[in-house]
């Protein structure tokens, strides 16, 4: 029915502006028009077309302006490290009449999964409500926990998907994920006999699955994984000092991982010169670590440790620029 009232209303259009003069709006609005027969032809509908025709700009230009809102968000990061995924984030304290400890900025997706956030907070919540509907729909047909790396393609998707029609608009958040798969010994290919040592139909003696991952998602849907990931307003310090950090040698432990999320947090706050902040951080290791594979908050005697190092490493660093500024400036006097 919808298709015959499609042609029979396309028709009589064509005959209207055959018998009219050939304007440039005329030429256009025909060309419209054969473009829509040949969607139609296609199986598309107008509004399938009109949804698609303005994309090309349109999704651009949001995904820049979701991008901006990210960057002055405060800053997150996630460091991977041998034994464990550590994130971290700084909570501006906006007003004095804000409860310390509340408004969370890194939830707990799946037992194994954290994710922490920079950008609009209310699109983050959506976000971490979408990420535990993947996760219990996994445990739910799969009866196991979701690797990292498949919540991480799946969240990609999904915020990809708002990329691409007028009716919505790109998240304005960029999300890293953190998690720890379960270290089980990787069993024979197709369970049929013992099969050969090695090769197909056999397995690799002591070859393991899991362990640590990080990935992080930006506006766009686009996401890698990382050893270490910066978001925010800082995050161009922080992954100056995260690179420092060398952690593709699998070197560092979860303990001086949280150590080094901590300063790292307080230096690029510092370089922001912003307003006063709460650092909060959660940590994940394996089932032999501290956790025992679950994602949790890093227990208050550790944090507040981890931040007085922090201040005294962030109070070093801002008077060793201050020197450098004031011996730049005394040069600059004499010359």
């Amino acid at each position: 029915m919808v298709s015959g009232c499609f042609c029979v209303i396309l028709v009589t259009t064509l005959r209207f502006c055959e018998g009219q003069d050939r304007s440039p709006a005329s030429e256009e609005f025909e060309l419209t028009i054969n473009t829509m027969t040949d969607l139609h032809r296609d199986g598309l509908r107008p509004l399938e077309f009109g949804l698609l025709a303005g994309r090309e700009e349109f999704s651009g230009d949001q995904v820049e302006y979701a991008t901006k809102a990210v960057e002055n968000g405060g800053t997150a990061i996630g460091i991977r490290c041998k034994d464990g995924v550590v994130l971290a984030v700084e909570k501006i304290i906006t007003s004095k009449l804000l409860k310390p400890g509340t408004n969370k900025r890194i939830a707990t997706v799946d037992k194994h999964i954290g994710v922490v956030s920079s950008g609009l907070v209310p699109d983050g919540r959506h976000f971490v409500s979408r990420a535990r509907d993947e996760a219990s729909s996994w445990r739910r047909f799969v009866k196991g926990p979701i690797p990292t790396s498949v919540i991480a393609g799946r969240l990609g998707s999904y915020v990809q998907m708002y990329t691409l029609y007028s009716s919505v608009r790109p998240f304005g958040v960029t999300t890293i994920i953190g998690g720890w798969d379960a270290e089980d010994e990787l069993p024979v290919d197709g369970q049929v006999g013992s099969g050969p040592k090695i090769g197909a139909g056999g397995k690799e003696e002591g070859l393991r699955s899991g362990g640590p991952g990080l990935y992080m998602i930006e506006p766009s849907g686009l996401y890698w994984g990382y050893y270490g990931a910066a978001t925010g307003k800082g995050r161009q310090v922080a992954k100056g000092e995260l690179e420092k950090l060398n952690l593709q040698n699998g070197t560092l432990s979860l303990l001086d991982g949280v150590k080094e999320a901590a300063r790292i947090i307080y230096v690029a706050h510092d370089d922001s010169k912003d307003k006063d902040f709460e650092l909060e951080m959660t940590w994940i290791s394996g089932k032999d670590g501290p956790t025992q594979g679950r994602h949790e908050e890093v227990p208050a005697k550790l944090r507040e440790e981890a931040e007085k190092i922090a201040e005294k490493a962030a109070k070093k660093a801002l008077e060793g620029e201050d020197e450098d500024d004031g011996a730049a400036n005394g040069d600059e006097m004499e010359e």
